[in-house]
């Protein structure tokens, strides 16, 4: 008799983990800046997180639509919203469609100051490809900083059906928290801003309807 397969949150569990060491983030952080004028603004596409929590003083904030990618909980997260053993899921850009985010514009001066802890935050597992990417804004096109998902790092993974995804963040904490938590907190942070996503909207609510205790934070 042929065993069902595991479940993807089992299967998460047993890929390969790996923490990028200072020298690789520092060398991708160098490429990512290799054409950056010293002094010149820069614009960051925030999708997830950094709508609620950028974590850096900025100059100018403007929603922006991102083509050629979409917000999707694509990433499993063993460190900030899961442990190895029991992963959560985290937000990515992966390929098709559009996403309604914002761009921030930093001086160009800070940028030697906030980038090293942007890149530890967000390039902790190098699972994100940094690319300098065109973001559309009322005020007009800026070319901005985004964090697009790397479908060949282990940690990508393809969408779910809703009831184990939901699953999967429903049971994962990490050191920032509950998982449930980070995809509510994402959803709130979208609304407040304008920002209609339908089906991280649909997520939420059911998420928040759950009336079980969350997780602790690892």
């Amino acid at each position: 008799m042929q065993s069902s397969p595991p479940a993807a949150g089992i299967a998460g569990a047993s890929l390969p983990f790996r923490l990028w060491t200072q020298e690789e983030r520092q060398a991708s952080l160098n490429e990512a800046l290799q054409h950056w004028q010293s002094g010149e603004d820069v614009w960051v596409f925030g999708y997830g997180s950094l709508i609620w929590r950028p974590d850096f003083d900025f100059m100018e904030r403007r929603l922006a639509t991102l083509r050629g990618h979409h917000r999707a909980l694509c990433l499993w997260s063993r460190v900030n919203r899961g442990t190895p053993e029991c992963p959560g899921l985290v937000f990515g850009l992966d390929r098709g469609g559009s996403c309604r985010g914002v761009v921030y514009r930093l001086a160009g001066s800070q940028v030697p100051n906030y980038f090293p802890a942007l890149w530890e935050r967000e390039m902790s597992t190098g699972a994100y490809l940094p690319r300098w990417v065109n973001c559309t804004t009322d005020a007009g096109t800026v070319r901005a900083l985004v964090f697009i998902m790397n479908r060949d790092n282990p940690a990508y993974i393809r969408a779910l059906p809703e009831p184990e995804l939901l699953e999967i963040v429903r049971r994962a904490a990490g050191r920032y928290g509950p998982c449930t938590d980070y995809v509510v907190q994402t959803a709130q942070a979208l609304r407040a801003a304008g920002i209609h996503d339908a089906r991280l909207d649909a997520i939420a609510r059911l998420l928040e309807q759950d009336e079980r205790p969350l997780p602790e934070s690892a």
